[in-house]
Protein backbone atom coordinates (compact mmCIF):
# COMPACT_ATOMS: atom_id res chain seq x y z
CA UNK A 1 0.00 0.00 0.00
CA UNK A 2 1.02 3.43 -0.66
CA UNK A 3 1.71 5.80 2.06
CA UNK A 4 0.10 9.28 1.81
CA UNK A 5 2.76 12.23 1.54
CA UNK A 6 2.20 14.79 4.46
CA UNK A 7 1.29 17.40 1.87
CA UNK A 8 -1.79 15.40 1.10
CA UNK A 9 -2.00 14.33 5.26
CA UNK A 10 -2.53 18.31 5.88
CA UNK A 11 -5.56 18.98 2.75
CA UNK A 12 -7.07 16.22 4.47
CA UNK A 13 -6.78 17.84 8.10
CA UNK A 14 -7.27 20.91 6.66
CA UNK A 15 -10.97 19.83 4.86
CA UNK A 16 -12.10 18.04 7.98
CA UNK A 17 -11.71 21.27 10.01
CA UNK A 18 -12.99 23.24 7.29
CA UNK A 19 -16.35 20.72 7.28
CA UNK A 20 -16.53 20.95 11.11
CA UNK A 21 -16.13 24.63 11.42
CA UNK A 22 -18.99 25.01 8.68
CA UNK A 23 -21.13 22.57 10.54
CA UNK A 24 -20.90 23.94 13.75
CA UNK A 25 -21.66 27.44 12.28
CA UNK A 26 -24.76 26.07 10.64
CA UNK A 27 -25.83 24.86 14.12
CA UNK A 28 -25.45 28.32 15.49
CA UNK A 29 -27.20 29.71 13.04
CA UNK A 30 -30.00 27.36 13.33
CA UNK A 31 -30.37 28.18 16.54
CA UNK A 32 -30.32 31.90 15.66
CA UNK A 33 -33.18 31.65 13.85
CA UNK A 34 -35.57 30.16 16.13
CA UNK A 35 -34.83 32.76 18.89
CA UNK A 36 -37.92 35.24 17.72
CA UNK A 37 -40.07 32.47 17.15
CA UNK A 38 -40.00 31.94 20.49
CA UNK A 39 -39.98 35.27 21.57
CA UNK A 40 -43.10 35.86 19.91
CA UNK A 41 -44.83 32.33 21.22
CA UNK A 42 -44.39 34.18 24.83
CA UNK A 43 -45.46 37.26 24.05
CA UNK A 44 -48.62 35.68 22.55
CA UNK A 45 -49.87 33.69 26.13
CA UNK A 46 -51.67 37.07 26.98
CA UNK A 47 -53.77 36.51 23.73
CA UNK A 48 -55.07 33.63 25.39
CA UNK A 49 -55.60 35.04 28.45
CA UNK A 50 -59.11 37.49 29.74
CA UNK A 51 -58.50 40.31 31.94
CA UNK A 52 -61.48 41.91 33.73
CA UNK A 53 -60.97 45.25 34.93
CA UNK A 54 -63.65 46.63 37.61
CA UNK A 55 -64.34 50.01 38.06
CA UNK A 56 -65.92 51.84 41.11
CA UNK A 57 -68.38 54.37 42.20
CA UNK A 58 -68.95 57.68 43.20
CA UNK A 59 -66.93 59.28 45.37
CA UNK A 60 -65.45 56.01 46.26
CA UNK A 61 -62.02 53.92 45.26
CA UNK A 62 -60.23 50.31 44.56
CA UNK A 63 -61.42 49.54 48.32
CA UNK A 64 -64.58 48.86 47.36
CA UNK A 65 -63.92 45.88 44.32
CA UNK A 66 -61.33 44.77 47.13
CA UNK A 67 -63.76 42.24 48.35
CA UNK A 68 -65.23 40.94 44.90
CA UNK A 69 -61.12 40.47 44.10
CA UNK A 70 -59.84 38.39 46.88
CA UNK A 71 -63.46 36.53 46.97
CA UNK A 72 -62.74 35.27 43.26
CA UNK A 73 -58.40 34.78 44.07
CA UNK A 74 -59.87 32.40 47.06
CA UNK A 75 -61.64 30.16 44.99
CA UNK A 76 -59.09 29.57 42.27
CA UNK A 77 -60.61 31.06 39.26
CA UNK A 78 -58.05 33.84 39.13
CA UNK A 79 -54.20 33.94 40.88
CA UNK A 80 -53.48 37.95 39.97
CA UNK A 81 -54.37 40.90 41.67
CA UNK A 82 -52.99 44.30 40.48
CA UNK A 83 -54.15 47.87 41.23
CA UNK A 84 -54.65 50.86 38.88
CA UNK A 85 -54.21 54.16 39.24
CA UNK A 86 -55.49 57.15 37.47
CA UNK A 87 -54.78 60.34 38.07
CA UNK A 88 -56.90 63.55 37.38
CA UNK A 89 -55.44 64.09 33.96
CA UNK A 90 -55.32 60.58 33.03
CA UNK A 91 -51.99 59.48 33.85
CA UNK A 92 -52.38 55.39 34.57
CA UNK A 93 -49.60 53.84 37.27
CA UNK A 94 -49.52 50.36 37.96
CA UNK A 95 -49.11 48.54 41.60
CA UNK A 96 -48.15 45.59 40.79
CA UNK A 97 -47.24 43.03 37.72
CA UNK A 98 -49.20 40.64 35.32
CA UNK A 99 -47.10 37.53 35.36
CA UNK A 100 -47.34 35.92 31.58
CA UNK A 101 -48.84 33.41 33.34
CA UNK A 102 -51.46 34.71 34.84
CA UNK A 103 -54.75 33.07 35.25
CA UNK A 104 -57.64 35.57 34.79
CA UNK A 105 -55.99 38.91 36.36
CA UNK A 106 -57.70 41.32 37.71
CA UNK A 107 -57.27 45.17 37.55
CA UNK A 108 -58.50 46.81 40.31
CA UNK A 109 -59.34 50.39 39.15
CA UNK A 110 -58.94 53.36 41.45
CA UNK A 111 -59.95 57.23 40.01
CA UNK A 112 -58.41 59.53 41.55
CA UNK A 113 -61.15 62.27 40.30
CA UNK A 114 -63.65 60.10 41.93
CA UNK A 115 -66.93 62.71 41.31
CA UNK A 116 -66.88 63.39 37.54
CA UNK A 117 -67.56 60.25 36.08
CA UNK A 118 -65.12 60.75 33.25
CA UNK A 119 -65.53 58.11 30.57
CA UNK A 120 -61.96 58.93 29.53
CA UNK A 121 -60.67 56.87 32.23
CA UNK A 122 -62.15 53.86 31.32
CA UNK A 123 -60.59 53.96 28.16
CA UNK A 124 -57.09 55.41 29.77
CA UNK A 125 -56.83 52.37 31.50
CA UNK A 126 -57.83 49.43 29.26
CA UNK A 127 -55.09 51.62 26.95
CA UNK A 128 -52.45 51.45 29.44
CA UNK A 129 -52.76 47.69 30.43
CA UNK A 130 -53.40 46.77 26.54
CA UNK A 131 -50.38 48.05 25.63
CA UNK A 132 -48.38 46.59 28.34
CA UNK A 133 -49.54 42.71 28.21
CA UNK A 134 -51.53 43.31 24.88
CA UNK A 135 -54.84 41.54 25.46
CA UNK A 136 -56.99 40.46 22.49
CA UNK A 137 -59.93 40.50 24.92
CA UNK A 138 -61.37 42.37 28.41
CA UNK A 139 -64.16 42.00 31.13
CA UNK A 140 -65.46 44.93 32.44
CA UNK A 141 -67.37 45.21 35.83
CA UNK A 142 -68.93 48.16 37.01
CA UNK A 143 -70.54 49.57 40.63
CA UNK A 144 -73.07 52.33 40.10
CA UNK A 145 -71.10 55.31 38.38
CA UNK A 146 -68.68 52.69 37.19
CA UNK A 147 -71.47 51.19 35.14
CA UNK A 148 -72.25 54.51 33.23
CA UNK A 149 -68.69 55.45 32.17
CA UNK A 150 -68.49 51.97 30.80
CA UNK A 151 -71.69 52.09 29.26
CA UNK A 152 -70.38 55.56 28.00
CA UNK A 153 -66.92 54.14 27.27
CA UNK A 154 -68.81 51.52 24.81
CA UNK A 155 -71.10 54.01 23.36
CA UNK A 156 -67.93 56.17 22.23
CA UNK A 157 -65.14 53.32 20.89
CA UNK A 158 -67.77 50.43 20.11
CA UNK A 159 -65.94 50.80 16.55
CA UNK A 160 -62.52 51.33 17.60
CA UNK A 161 -60.50 48.03 16.12
CA UNK A 162 -58.05 49.33 18.51
CA UNK A 163 -58.94 48.85 21.72
CA UNK A 164 -59.50 44.97 23.00
CA UNK A 165 -63.23 43.37 22.14
CA UNK A 166 -65.48 43.27 25.23
CA UNK A 167 -65.94 39.72 26.07
CA UNK A 168 -68.52 40.29 29.66
CA UNK A 169 -69.85 43.13 31.33
CA UNK A 170 -71.23 43.06 35.11
CA UNK A 171 -73.39 45.43 35.90
CA UNK A 172 -73.79 46.11 39.51
CA UNK A 173 -76.43 48.60 40.35
CA UNK A 174 -76.00 50.76 37.78
CA UNK A 175 -78.18 54.39 38.13
CA UNK A 176 -78.86 54.24 33.74
CA UNK A 177 -82.11 55.97 34.08
CA UNK A 178 -80.77 58.53 37.08
CA UNK A 179 -80.55 57.91 40.97
CA UNK A 180 -83.16 58.30 43.56
CA UNK A 181 -81.64 62.05 43.81
CA UNK A 182 -83.08 62.45 39.83
CA UNK A 183 -86.60 63.31 39.35
CA UNK A 184 -86.40 60.36 36.65
CA UNK A 185 -84.59 57.96 38.88
CA UNK A 186 -87.52 58.78 41.70
CA UNK A 187 -90.32 58.17 39.28
CA UNK A 188 -89.64 56.44 36.39
CA UNK A 189 -90.94 52.87 35.69
CA UNK A 190 -90.82 50.36 33.63
CA UNK A 191 -93.64 50.58 30.50
CA UNK A 192 -92.51 47.86 28.40
CA UNK A 193 -90.89 44.77 30.77
CA UNK A 194 -90.30 43.06 27.38
CA UNK A 195 -88.26 45.80 25.95
CA UNK A 196 -86.69 47.32 29.03
CA UNK A 197 -88.15 50.59 28.00
CA UNK A 198 -88.89 53.14 30.90
CA UNK A 199 -91.65 55.93 30.85
CA UNK A 200 -89.22 58.73 31.79
CA UNK A 201 -85.86 59.50 30.24
CA UNK A 202 -83.11 60.85 32.19
CA UNK A 203 -80.52 63.30 30.53
CA UNK A 204 -77.99 60.65 31.34
CA UNK A 205 -79.91 58.14 29.64
CA UNK A 206 -80.72 60.00 26.50
CA UNK A 207 -76.86 60.65 26.09
CA UNK A 208 -76.74 56.43 26.07
CA UNK A 209 -79.71 56.12 23.30
CA UNK A 210 -77.41 55.68 20.59
CA UNK A 211 -76.31 51.89 22.34
CA UNK A 212 -79.56 50.62 20.54
CA UNK A 213 -78.28 51.03 17.81
CA UNK A 214 -74.62 49.33 18.02
CA UNK A 215 -74.30 47.68 21.75
CA UNK A 216 -71.43 45.12 20.34
CA UNK A 217 -73.34 41.86 19.74
CA UNK A 218 -70.35 39.84 20.67
CA UNK A 219 -70.60 41.10 25.13
CA UNK A 220 -72.73 39.30 27.55
CA UNK A 221 -74.18 41.04 30.03
CA UNK A 222 -75.48 40.06 33.83
CA UNK A 223 -76.82 43.00 35.30
CA UNK A 224 -77.28 42.85 39.34
CA UNK A 225 -79.38 45.36 41.19
CA UNK A 226 -80.68 45.53 44.84
CA UNK A 227 -84.04 45.86 46.22
CA UNK A 228 -83.97 46.44 50.36
CA UNK A 229 -87.65 45.40 50.13
CA UNK A 230 -88.19 48.60 52.48
CA UNK A 231 -91.29 49.61 50.13
CA UNK A 232 -88.72 51.88 48.22
CA UNK A 233 -87.99 49.54 45.30
CA UNK A 234 -84.40 49.89 45.45
CA UNK A 235 -80.94 50.02 46.92
CA UNK A 236 -81.65 53.06 48.56
CA UNK A 237 -79.56 54.86 45.98
CA UNK A 238 -81.04 53.39 42.90
CA UNK A 239 -84.17 52.61 41.71
CA UNK A 240 -84.90 48.86 40.57
CA UNK A 241 -86.32 50.11 37.52
CA UNK A 242 -83.42 52.49 36.55
CA UNK A 243 -81.25 49.91 36.79
CA UNK A 244 -83.20 47.53 34.78
CA UNK A 245 -83.81 50.32 31.92
CA UNK A 246 -79.93 49.01 30.55
CA UNK A 247 -82.17 46.57 28.97
CA UNK A 248 -83.31 48.99 26.63
CA UNK A 249 -80.40 50.61 25.70
CA UNK A 250 -78.91 46.78 24.96
CA UNK A 251 -81.49 46.29 23.19
CA UNK A 252 -81.89 42.67 22.59
CA UNK A 253 -78.00 43.19 20.84
CA UNK A 254 -75.46 41.57 23.63
CA UNK A 255 -74.92 38.07 23.05
CA UNK A 256 -76.92 37.36 25.83
CA UNK A 257 -78.50 39.39 28.65
CA UNK A 258 -79.69 38.06 32.55
CA UNK A 259 -81.24 40.52 35.26
CA UNK A 260 -80.40 39.41 38.74
CA UNK A 261 -82.31 40.79 42.09
CA UNK A 262 -80.92 40.66 45.50
CA UNK A 263 -83.14 41.43 47.99
CA UNK A 264 -82.76 42.08 52.14
CA UNK A 265 -80.25 44.26 53.99
CA UNK A 266 -77.19 43.15 52.46
CA UNK A 267 -78.91 44.80 49.01
CA UNK A 268 -78.76 48.50 50.11
CA UNK A 269 -76.27 50.28 47.51
CA UNK A 270 -73.06 50.34 49.00
CA UNK A 271 -73.03 46.37 50.66
CA UNK A 272 -73.77 45.04 47.09
CA UNK A 273 -70.07 45.00 46.56
CA UNK A 274 -69.62 43.31 49.84
CA UNK A 275 -71.91 40.74 49.14
CA UNK A 276 -71.29 37.02 48.73
CA UNK A 277 -74.54 36.72 46.53
CA UNK A 278 -72.79 38.86 44.39
CA UNK A 279 -69.51 37.57 44.52
CA UNK A 280 -70.37 34.24 43.10
CA UNK A 281 -72.66 35.07 40.59
CA UNK A 282 -69.53 37.18 39.48
CA UNK A 283 -67.43 33.74 39.82
CA UNK A 284 -70.36 31.53 38.36
CA UNK A 285 -70.30 34.44 35.09
CA UNK A 286 -67.52 35.74 34.08
CA UNK A 287 -65.18 32.36 35.15
CA UNK A 288 -67.04 29.29 35.37
CA UNK A 289 -68.29 27.96 31.84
Amino acid sequence: LMKKSPKKKKIYLASFFIALFLFVLAGCGQKAQNIPAKRVTVSLTHTKTIPTFFFHGWGSSANAETQMANAAKKVGVSNTIIQADVSKNGTVKLKGTIPKNAKNPIIKVNLEDNQSGKTSYVKDVITAISNKYHYAKINLVGHSMGNLQIANYINENYDNKKLPKINKVVSIAGHYDGYLGEEAGQKAKIKNKKTGEPDIYSDGFKQLLPLRKHYPRQIEVLNIYGNKEDGSNSDGSVSVASVQSYKYLINGRAKSYREVEIKGKNAQHSKLHENKEVDKLLIDFLWKE
